[in-house]
């Protein structure tokens, strides 16, 4: 039993300690960490151990303030707050505007080699670098910022603005971030730019999740899902939510005998750096325990991820029956489990 998604993420591969002369990077604002924390040696997930609020830059070098989120916000609704900042020095930009951003970090494996005139390879290395792009970059006219702010002068304003109407959410899945932030920027002529900066947690929006707008595996959504082999069933009705435990009932007539079997709630990431059957929760039991019907109280990890397909990334869930066999493959039965 591990602790959360990430840390079984984190414990699925090595032990990401940085690599010698290699840094990865991610956009404004999310590019908070020192790009040394960004990389790790082959087989490691260096995302895994940062949180997303670490990556996030909250102000530049000439700005004091904060932005402070009313939450929940989620898909479609609404995003309200409170915005102070205060000068250090004379501000005089071109624009200022408040805009809410979109970015995607991903891990990659990256490879090298040196040859020598012959062609054969006298040197290789392979590791994991942390990069970055903006996939959304949403200016909003109001409330209207001050282009200029005098040294010491303070500004203080309450906003309300739309949510991403589409998503995505906010995830982290371990090898990948899908994260928003809202900034108030100012653009500096011949000069870098200005801003404070705030994670914004957007939360699936039930509603959105159950229209069909979200791509979901068959049966994820469904109480019992049932196949020729047998049944897996899920109280309360799916989606099930990060944080809280749900009572799974397994009923599999034709388990069969086996050395042992276990049940499981495992994990798959489509990224660049793709993570597979990533089990966050396991228990061993009786393979004769599946035949009459067999109850389980599973733990959903609170920093589990929501079920997503956006971006070009991807998480999925899947309850897992098992039953292991000598000298012959596994019998399984599974199913697809929506997690919001």
């Amino acid at each position: 039993m591990v602790d959360g998604f990430r840390a079984a993420v984190l414990a699925s591969g090595s032990q990401p300690y940085g690599y010698m002369g290699k840094t990865g990077g991610a956009p404004t604002p999310f590019d908070a960490v020192d790009g040394h924390r960004l990389v790790g040696p082959q087989g490691s997930h260096p995302l895994a151990a940062l949180s997303i609020p670490e990556l996030i830059e909250t102000t530049s070098d000439n700005l004091d303030g904060e932005i402070t989120i009313k939450e929940p916000v989620r898909i479609g609704e609404a995003l309200a707050g409170h915005l102070r900042v205060t000068a250090r020095r004379d501000i005089n930009a071109r624009s200022a505007v408040f805009r809410l951003v979109g970015g995607l970090i991903t891990e990659s494996n990256r490879s090298h080699e040196d040859r020598d005139s012959n062609g054969n390879v006298t040197h290789s290395e392979n590791w994991v670098q942390v990069g970055g792009k903006l996939f959304d970059e949403l200016p909003f006219s109001q409330p209207m910022l001050p282009a200029s702010l005098p040294a010491g002068q303070t500004f203080e304003t309450d906003f309300l603005l739309p949510a991403p109407r589409l998503g995505p959410v906010t995830a982290h899945m371990g090898s990948a971030v899908l994260a928003w932030a809202l900034e108030a920027k100012w653009d500096i002529s011949m000069g870098g730019d200005e801003r404070v900066a705030a994670l914004v947690d957007v939360k699936q929006n039930i509603d959105y999740l159950r229209s069909g707008a979200v791509r979901l595996a068959e049966g994820s959504l469904y109480d019992a899902w049932q196949t020729p082999e047998g049944t897996i069933a899920v109280q309360p009705l799916p989606p099930a939510l990060a944080g809280s435990e749900i009572e799974v009932t397994v009923n599999w007539p034709g388990a069969g005998g086996g050395r042992g079997a276990r049940f499981e709630l495992q994990a798959d990431v489509d990224a660049p750096n793709k993570l597979s059957n990533v089990v966050l929760w396991s228990i061993a039991v009786d393979p004769q325990a599946f035949r009459g019907g067999q109850s389980f109280r599973v733990p959903i990890p609170a920093d589990a991820p929501a079920t997503l397909a956006d971006q070009g990334v991807a998480v999925r869930y899947t309850l897992r029956a098992l039953v292991d066999r000598a000298f012959r493959s596994d019998l399984a039965l599974e199913r697809a489990l929506a997690v919001m």
